[in-house]
């Protein structure tokens, strides 16, 4: 028996997971909205007729909160705070007949591609003129832009192409229409993401495109920054770099996930680069843009990842200085590449060498905030907190980097969404504070 009156075609939509996952909720909730549906996400209010969880299958972690946010509406269900649960996302396109069976509660579980089919449940319509359109759940003043979906890569220890099938890149027209509507809207950052940057256009037009997509973008009006997110090292188009160097509205930015150095790890995770090249590739990014902050992502404890292998990645963060770093341990996926290998490296020994690297990583970017102390910086303001404005400078992403920190003063006036000069006082190991000039 229900507890109390559920309001009829009010959505709550839950996003797991990754930035793309974050898109692709948006859009969801754009369609719904046109169709007179009343969509909110992550609402903590639970007088929702519907909701829809989008979740993340990628690793183990990931897999096991989704699982969790899946049972505790299941049972809101059975509670009657709820009428239906509706799953949809990586985890729900990976594991669909398992969840069925062990979680028949949920309503229906729709997979990574299924936007149509979710709607049509839901007895609304979807509207093509709509595309590119959606509700956004960041601040207004920037959006994830996903320009490709998929992935062709072949890395042993990854579930994506499972979960999102293979590479598919979306037009160059569409993807500027879809800018022009977001800077219309107010949006002055476009944080450029895909499961690999570098493979846009190679579907469509047969030859790499993301330097003149990123080109074109800049000549958006409205739009300051463009920010580029998951570039692969191998075949990485150098001329994206000459693009960066050309246009100001192009964040000196670049996230390349790198996984690791010692060719033995790179070769079982069939990333197709070498050390050297590695190497080699990070210089001449850094040597033909000046300044240039490079975030990397790394995997530690690796099947088969000896000290040695983990003493070499270490030296190597020493040496590389990366701006930006983070590291994940290794989760063991099934129908993944690797999952025939033998996941020998034990929990607390991931844990120690993913720690142990991002000690040295603490290291370098307090050093390296050291330098920033008494220079001034284009700050775009995100957010307010406590007693401080808080926004970021060009070379760092929300939520993943370092935060430039303004005390709110009397006499200090931040509007949020702008971009202010700010001169750095002090920093910390991932923050920086200044005063406005």
């Amino acid at each position: 028996m229900k507890t109390k009156t559920l309001k009829k075609n009010k959505v709550n939509v839950v996003t797991l997971g990754c930035s793309k996952n974050l898109v692709d909720s948006e859009v969801l909730m754009g369609q719904l909205k046109a169709n007179n549906f009343s969509v909110e996400h992550e609402s903590k209010e639970d007088d929702h007729q519907i909701v829809i969880i989008n979740t993340c299958g990628f690793v183990e972690n990931a897999k096991q909160e989704s699982i969790d946010t899946i049972l505790r509406f299941v049972q809101a269900k059975k509670e009657g705070a709820v009428e239906k649960v509706y799953v949809t996302g990586c985890l729900s396109e990976r594991y669909k007949s398992d969840l069925e069976k062990e979680i028949p509660l949920v309503d229906a579980y729709f997979g990574t591609r299924e936007l149509p089919k979710i709607l049509k449940t839901l007895k609304a319509d979807y509207k093509h003129e709509l595309v590119g359109e959606r509700l956004l759940t960041t601040p207004n003043h920037y959006a994830y832009f996903k320009i490709s979906e998929g992935c062709d890569r072949p890395c042993s220890f990854c579930a994506i192409p499972l979960m999102r099938g293979g590479h598919i890149s979306v037009s160059k027209e569409d993807l500027i229409e879809r800018a022009k509507k977001l800077a219309a809207n107010g949006t002055k950052e476009l944080l450029l993401i895909a499961q690999d940057l570098t493979y846009y256009g190679l579907d469509l037009y047969k030859k790499r495109e993301l330097a003149d997509l990123v080109d074109r973008l800049s000549d958006v009006e409205g739009i300051e920054w463009i920010r580029l997110h998951y570039a692969f090292p191998s075949g990485f188009p150098m001329e994206v770099l000459d693009v960066m160097n050309k246009r100001k509205n192009v964040c000196n930015y670049l996230d390349m996930p790198l996984q690791h150095i010692s060719d033995n790890m790179l070769k079982s995770m069939r990333r197709g680069i070498t050390k050297q090249k590695t190497i080699d590739t990070v210089n001449q990014i850094r040597d033909k843009v000046p300044g240039i902050a490079v975030r990397t992502t790394l995997i530690g404890g690796y099947p088969g990842e000896t000290e040695k292998d983990h003493e070499e990645m270490l030296r190597w963060v020493e040496d590389t200085k990366f701006d930006r770093l983070g590291i994940f341990t290794y989760s063991h996926e099934e129908n993944t590449h690797a999952f025939a290998l033998k996941d020998d490296v034990p929990v607390k020994i991931k844990k120690k060498r993913a720690d142990a690297v991002m000690a040295i990583q603490q290291e370098i970017s307090f050093q390296l905030n050291q330098q920033k102390i008494g220079k001034d910086f284009n700050v775009l303001f995100d957010r307010k907190e406590g007693e401080y404005f808080i926004g970021r400078t060009e070379f760092d992403s929300p939520d993943v980097d370092n935060e430039v920190l303004v005390k709110a003063t009397a006499d200090t006036y931040v509007r949020l969404g702008d971009f202010a000069k700010v001169r750095i006082t002090s920093a910390t190991d991932f923050d920086l504070y200044g005063e406005l000039i």
